[in-house]
């Protein structure tokens, strides 16, 4: 039980993501964009706080790619590319990245 409290954000981003191949309204895409800039720049500062640098960038990344404020508009392709990538990547982090819990915010 502890191991889905600690990672349930990871698995609803990866779920979102995965979703996002569906046709759904534009609302979907909009929170698709909040939670996972949410997510991605907690865990990059997570990440930054357990000195794993890698990760801090990767998250960044992310982020940034994902930021509804100032979004990054690019073709349905693309985005797939990017929201196959990054459930990937998510999947990835869940075994690869453990948080120190002594340093966790």
């Amino acid at each position: 039980m502890t191991w889905l409290k600690q990672n349930w954000y990871r698995l609803a981003i990866i779920l979102i993501m995965l979703g996002a191949f569906g046709d759904f309204p534009y609302s979907y895409y909009q929170f698709l964009r909040w939670a996972t800039a949410i997510a991605s720049f907690y865990l990059a500062y997570s990440a930054y706080k357990n000195k794993r640098t890698e990760w801090t960038w990767i998250f960044a990344i992310i982020g940034i790619l994902f930021n509804p404020i100032v979004p990054f508009y690019l073709e349905r392709e693309m985005w797939q590319f990017f929201n196959l990538a990054v459930a990937v990547i998510y999947f990835i982090s869940i075994f690869k990245f453990k948080f120190n819990h002594g340093q966790q915010i």
